[in-house]
């Protein structure tokens, strides 16, 4: 766990850089420099944008970290890298084209219910191309082992720029349109530098020599296009969706609440990274000890990290909702629900990766489409009847579900699951602290309370987590602070 720990740690550093930004540009500049409707805008041009982005990569951003290790010769590799960079074009081509020969039928059916959409339906697919190959070169570093830096300009880069783009705004430096054309400006150039760093890490060499798997190369690729698309789709479906059936203003409220639920997430964003390329090594050496030990570690510690943010989360929501402005406020329900969510996410570990570099790859596509279909389903139901709460409830319920059938799934073809008994002695320790401390609050200003709050809980859990020693990674880390 050497390389997870030192990489994971270095990733989560820059991915909670990235999102106290976020934080910063989602609850105060946003709700205070662009009106409601334009907010909704942008979230619904780049959460379509995601959903769009692993059918633009052709799944060549999973490809390469599960085949990589495969190649032996330089030659091979060369020609593999070679169809790695091609293959997004056979999709990218033929949709570039289609959008430009149905522009109109296109703007029409998703501005159907929010007109403004209709003049900014290019800027969507430029945001998923963009997206698309950022992945792609992303990738090409991971499967060196170097995480950092992608990790970095996937967190943090967008993120600052967009703060700058904001603030000019604000200074009537820029107007809102031309705002909404800069995003997508910096999603473009964050491609283009992760590009160059790839390169830098290894130059490629184009070649298209004879390659000895192609085709389950190209099978993998085709399949795991729609399986990665089910995990995007169950992230961004619901605003796309609330987009069609709400006013896009209400996606902005929708967008604040997932925001401060989704930062439980982090950790298990900055250890994927590292987690992918060594799991499908160790499938490809058939290493089932070290893969069953980072199972476990990696469940453990994820859920470890994550139980505390979502204990902060959510004893300090009521606060948190205080300092923002009151349109903003009616997220609560979806802040816990999503909250939850996540964190069942997180108890997984390197769950997706075994499953998407395993030959059992396939079965991720059958379970992902039911649940897209699910998900849909859910989200058609709930949205008329509860709005942005109905589609909370709609990707609770799909996540759990979709998480259920991963661990059984892992069970059966493994022999592996995540849990141990410490598992469960950290969910005791997380539903005490929700309930001993959301309705105890200081009488001091929110943001004052909340970090006295979040001080105080830090150095408790942290200390009951130490001399439990449920972890040895954790608390080795402890240790060393300590010292």
């Amino acid at each position: 766990m050497g390389i997870v720990v030192n990489q994971s740690f270095k990733n989560t550093i820059t991915t909670y850089l990235g999102f106290a930004m976020g934080a910063v540009n989602t609850l105060f500049l946003y709700t205070h420099f662009i009106t409601d409707t334009y907010y909704g805008l942008v979230a619904f041009i780049l959460s379509t944008a995601n959903i769009m982005m692993p059918l633009m990569a052709f799944g060549t951003h999973n490809t390469i970290i599960k085949f990589y290790s495969t190649f032996k010769t330089k030659r091979s590799l060369n020609s593999f890298l070679t169809v790695m960079l091609a293959l997004p074009l056979l999709i990218i081509i033929p949709l570039g084209l289609i959008g430009y020969t149905c522009n109109n039928f296109i703007g029409n059916l998703l501005s159907h219910e929010n007109a403004i959409v209709k003049s900014y339906v290019w800027y969507i697919f430029i945001a998923a191309v963009a997206m698309a190959y950022f992945e792609v070169f992303f990738a090409w570093a991971k499967a060196q082992l170097q995480t950092v830096f992608g990790n970095f300009m996937k967190e943090v880069f967008h993120r600052l720029a967009v703060m700058g783009l904001l603030f000019a705004v604000f200074l009537d430096y820029i107007t809102v349109d031309e705002f909404i054309r800069s995003v997508i400006v910096v999603y473009v150039l964050r491609m283009l530098i992760m590009m160059f760093y790839a390169f830098i890490i290894r130059l490629p060499v184009f070649t298209l020599k004879r390659i000895d798997n192609l085709g389950s190369i190209i099978k993998y690729s085709a399949l795991i296009i729609i399986a990665g698309s089910v995990a995007t789709l169950i992230l961004d479906i619901d605003k796309f969706m609330l987009g069609q059936y709400i006013a896009i203003k209400e996606v902005a409220y929708y967008s604040v609440a997932i925001f401060i639920a989704t930062v439980i997430a982090v950790p298990l964003r900055s250890m994927h990274q590292i987690m992918l390329p060594l799991t499908a090594q160790y499938l490809n050496d058939g290493n089932k000890s070290a893969l069953e030990d980072l199972y476990k570690r990696s469940s453990l510690n994820l859920y470890v990290i994550s139980g505390f943010i979502f204990i902060l989360i959510i004893v300090n929501i009521n606060e948190l909702y205080m300092i923002i402005p009151p349109e903003f406020r009616g997220g609560l329900l979806v802040v816990f629900l999503v909250s939850s969510a996540k964190l069942s996410d997180t108890i997984l570990g390197n769950n997706n990766a075994i499953l998407f570099n395993s030959d059992y790859y396939r079965m991720v596509l059958v379970f992902g489409v039911v649940l897209a279909i699910l998900t849909i389903l859910l989200n058609m139901v709930f949205i008329p009847l509860y709005g942005i709460d109905g589609s909370a409830l709609a990707t609770f319920i799909a996540i759990l579900v979709y998480n259920t059938i991963k661990i059984t799934f892992v069970k059966q073809k493994f022999n592996m699951l995540p849990f141990t008994q410490n598992t469960l002695k950290v969910s005791v320790l997380i539903a005490l602290f929700v309930l001993g401390f959301y309705f105890w609050d200081f009488p001091f200003h929110p943001i004052l309370n909340i970090a006295l709050k979040s001080v105080l809980l830090g150095l408790f859990y942290a200390i009951i987590i130490y001399r439990m020693n449920v972890s040895e990674d954790i608390s080795s880390i402890i240790k060393k602070f300590l010292r």
